[in-house]
């Protein structure tokens, strides 16, 4: 499903994704992912969301994003609140979705251009 027409300058925009890729500035990715609108990071979430622990989202702290929008895959899953703690503390907003409804809402609230990060997890 193609997300996104245009890619501003200099912003990670999500312009397509699939059931095992996330297309970010038309370059496909095949693993789990952490995104900004300035930075891409590999290596998040690739045990998949039955293996993310608490430190997993610490690492989310040091973004400076104010709203976290973790896909967690095909379905939307919840994880423990004692998981998201890090990011409570910090008073840092976290909406859980499905990863195609995280890609789509990333892509009109980085526009909007709010402070933003999602965590995105490939099934």
């Amino acid at each position: 499903m193609k997300l996104h027409q245009d890619i501003p300058e200099g912003q990670n925009v999500v312009t397509a994704i699939g059931e095992r890729w996330i297309e970010i500035n038309r370059q496909r990715h095949g693993a789990s992912l952490l995104l900004t609108p300035e930075w891409i990071g590999h290596g998040w979430g690739t045990a998949g969301f039955d293996a993310l622990e608490a430190a997993d989202f610490a690492k989310i702290v040091t973004l400076g994003c104010e709203v976290l929008l973790f896909g967690t895959g095909r379905r939307q899953r919840f994880p423990h609140p004692s998981m998201l703690q890090p990011l409570i503390r910090v008073r840092i907003g976290v909406e859980v979705m499905d990863t195609a409804a995280a890609c789509r809402t990333y892509n009109i609230l980085m526009a909007e251009g709010r402070k933003v990060a999602a965590a995105l997890l490939l099934d």
